[in-house]
């Protein structure tokens, strides 16, 4: 299974979520709602998950094989690097030019 696209909706927000994704694979299949996070010591992704009756989330979409996962979430955070950086690039240009 290969990752075919990656969108990132960055937040505007400075709180510790940072973005959320849809990642599509083999441009057949879609998840909603990956979260880039900030932890306390590095960006994480989160998969999608719903709030329990109990208490606590469980996740309601995941990578099983931790090797998938380290892809994932290595080209998830590249994208969202890449979008951080074109905002950075945009707001530069725009005060340059007023």
């Amino acid at each position: 299974m290969e990752i075919t696209k990656v969108e990132i909706r960055p937040m505007k927000s400075e709180g510790n979520l940072k973005a959320f994704c849809s990642v599509v694979f083999d441009d057949v299949f879609v998840i909603h709602s990956v979260k880039v996070i900030q932890g306390k010591e590095r960006l994480f992704v989160a998969m999608p998950s719903r709030e329990m009756d109990r208490g606590g989330f469980r996740d309601i979409a995941h990578p099983i094989d931790n090797e998938f996962r380290m892809k994932l979430e290595k080209i998830i955070l590249e994208r969202y690097r890449e979008e951080v950086e074109q905002a950075r690039e945009e707001l530069v240009t725009e005060d340059v030019t007023l």
